[in-house]
This record gives C-alpha cells, sequence and structure tokens, in this order.
C-alpha cells in the first residue's frame, strides 16, 4: 500500500453523455455487409452511439462535463483548468475544451485539448493531475469526447463496425490525502503510425481524412503493451495486482480485455466492460466506463482503480487510482 498523505489530485465526479441514437448490428447490418453475429463474435459489440447532425463533439463533452459538475458540488466558477482529449475536434482550431469552457461559463480558465487518439484521456488526466499537485490548478475537469462517426469510411466494414460517438468527464481536485491518483505512466512509439491512422490531415491533404487499422496487429501490441504499463503503473503506485478492486480500460475489443486480463492473471469480473454498449468511442471510452461503473455501484469510495489504454500513435498508459 502506499499510504502516505500527500497533495493528489481526487476525483469528485464523474459524468457522461451519449448521442440520441443507439444503433444495434442488425440495424448496421442493413446498410454494411456484415451481421450481428460476425459482430459480436469478433469483437464484443452489440451497440453504438451515432451523433445527430445537431450533436458534436463540444456538446457531449459539455453535457458530460455539466453532469460531473453536478456530482461534485462544484460551482462553473471553482473551475481553472479543462483538458479535453479528442481526435475529432469540432474545428481544427481553437481548442474544442475553448468551446466546453465557455458553454460551462468557467471562462478565464486554462482551457486545452489533448490528442492522443484512444489514450488520450489517460494523456489528459496525467497533465491535469500534474498541473494539481504542481500547485498550478485546484479544480479541474478532464474529459474525453469524440464523434469518430464522422472519420469512418462506411463501405470498410472492418473498421465502420468497431466505433461510436460520446464523452465522459471527470472533476479532479486538490486534497492533501492518501487518495486520487496515485501514479501514471505514460507511452507512444512513432514506428507503428500506419497501422492506425487517418489518411488525412490540415497540414498534408487539407481534408479531415477517414481512420485506416490493420486489426490483427493492433491487436497483439495492445495486449502486449496493456498488460505491461499496467504492472508499470502498479509498482510505481506500491500497489499489488491482488489490491485491484477494478480495472477500467478502453473498450476497444472484448477479445483484447479478455487476453489483456488472462495475460496478468486478473479475474475477469474485476474488468468494467461497456464495449458491448458504446463500442470503441476512442478517448471516451475510459471515462465512459468509469461513470457506468460509478452510477450502478460497482466502483464505490476507497476501491483501487487502474485505468487503461491503447490508441493509435501508438500511444499507452495508464493510471492508478484510489477512488
Amino acid at each position: 500500500m502506499s499510504g502516505a498523505t500527500a497533495r493528489r489530485a481526487v476525483i469528485k465526479g464523474t459524468g457522461s453523455a451519449l448521442p440520441r441514437t443507439k444503433v444495434s448490428n442488425a440495424e448496421l447490418a442493413e446498410k454494411v455487409d456484415t451481421t450481428d453475429a460476425w459482430i459480436v463474435e469478433r469483437t464484443g459489440i452489440k451497440f453504438r452511439h451515432i451523433a445527430e447532425d445537431d450533436e458534436t463533439t463540444s456538446s457531449l463533452a459539455t453535457a458530460a462535463a455539466r453532469q460531473a459538475l453536478d456530482i461534485s458540488g462544484l460551482s462553473a466558477d471553482d473551475i481553472d483548468l479543462i483538458v479535453l482529449a479528442t481526435a475529432t475536434p469540432d474545428q481544427t482550431f481553437p481548442a474544442t475544451a475553448t468551446i466546453v469552457q465557455h458553454e460551462l461559463g468557467c471562462n478565464g480558465c486554462v482551457a486545452f485539448d489533448v490528442a492522443a487518439v484512444c489514450s488520450g484521456f489517460l494523456y489528459a488526466l496525467s497533465v491535469a493531475e500534474s498541473m494539481i499537485r504542481a500547485g498550478s490548478a485546484q479544480n479541474a475537469i478532464v474529459i474525453g469526447a469524440e464523434t469518430f462517426s464522422r472519420i469512418l469510411d462506411w463501405e470498410d466494414r472492418a473498421t465502420c463496425v468497431l466505433f461510436g460517438d460520446g464523452a465522459g468527464a471527470i472533476i479532479l481536485s486538490g486534497e492533501e490525502t492518501e487518495k486520487g491518483v496515485l501514479s501514471t505512466r505514460l507511452h507512444a512509439d512513432g514506428e507503428h503510425n500506419q497501422l492506425l491512422y487517418v489518411d488525412g490531415g490540415a497540414g498534408t491533404t487539407g481534408t479531415v481524412g477517414k481512420l485506416r487499422m490493420k486489426g490483427r496487429e493492433v491487436f497483439r501490441h495492445a495486449v502486449v503493451n496493456l498488460s505491461s504499463v499496467l504492472t508499470e503503473a502498479l509498482d510505481a503506485a506500491g500497489e499489488q495486482m491482488d489490491d485491484v478492486d477494478w480495472v477500467v480500460p478502453h473498450q476497444a475489443n472484448a477479445r483484447i480485455l479478455d487476453a489483456t486480463a488472462k495475460k496478468l492473471n486478473l479475474a475477469p469480473e474485476k474488468v468494467i466492460k461497456t464495449v458491448d454498449q458504446h463500442a470503441n468511442t476512442s478517448a471516451a471510452s475510459v471515462p465512459l466506463a468509469l461513470d457506468a461503473a460509478v452510477r450502478d455501484g460497482r466502483i464505490k469510495p476507497d476501491d483501487l482503480l487502474v485505468l487503461e489504454a491503447m490508441g493509435g500513435g501508438f500511444t499507452w498508459g495508464a493510471s492508478v487510482i484510489r477512488y
């Protein structure tokens, strides 16, 4: 056990938001050459939410953040930092975080985006936690939000069935305590750019582009990297695998979750799974899963959590938190 009291970033509230439209595999199969059985067998996904024209990354992020704020008991005036992780910003610039800031009424605080794709929420969490621990922020909103449906190639059945839209948020506050974020470990390896990427960008094609992925290779790297960084983060926190109450992973594929748990000799019932309902929501998937487990009562005060994710880049990371 780590145990020592220090200035730490403590989770004071969680929130989430999903688009109105929920699409089943059967509904998707009416438009894409696929079947419910094929999708479930290979991914565990049954549903995903798809944003309508009036739903954006910022609107979903704002709704999730507002819900987390309500739970925390803090007001918009109390917030001095917003870090938003997304690969699908409303605009090339300004940062989507500034749109959320204005909608919430937190005008004047620090607000910026972080881009690390599916690992984005872990990267954003690390930035906010570091600023709180250093004393340069007191109360932060950390958000993962995506409208991935807008960068999907709906003719590519190997990828378009995997993703969905949504947002999740947490409120972090600085306290002298034994709880909160105990450790975070982040990594990146740009060598694997072409295994998971978008084939466009403002600085290259001048277009947004579409998502491209070599699924089998990504799967292999994910299991190795996630199990490794989870162990690394636990070691840094002075905790043991047996001490972990819940692992809250990136919800990419049920088979990745199962394979990672098996590699770590981790009981499957300790792994929070929402991939069947949300599909892969990239940077939103970890906070969405966290909020779901907090709201249904699985995650309780003082539980030891490990949040972990891997995404395009490759980027990957894990964070150990005493809730």
